[in-house]
């Protein structure tokens, strides 16, 4: 069964590259059952803006290329920016 562990890299490569504070960034996968995960990102009070874009344009980016990267582990995915 996949673990999430190309989800996980993906997630972590594209939010750390972002971000002022790179050091700060934590991805943490967890499985949610039926081939499905939550990459959930923390990241500095200051870089969650970048993350996130305006109108939600680069989370959703990084939602679309989370996804592709789960299909190749046969997941389907979400990721979760949390505070």
């Amino acid at each position: 069964m996949a673990d999430g562990k190309i989800v996980e890299q993906v997630v972590s490569y594209l939010v750390t590259s972002l971000v002022d504070n790179p050091d700060e960034v934590e991805v943490e996968v967890v499985d949610q059952g039926n081939d499905s995960v939550v990459a959930e990102v923390r990241t500095a009070k200051p870089d969650m803006g970048r993350v996130i874009g305006r109108k939600g344009r680069v989370a959703n980016a990084i939602r679309a290329v989370t996804a592709v990267a789960g299909e190749e582990e046969g997941l389907s995915t979400d990721v979760e920016f949390l505070d």
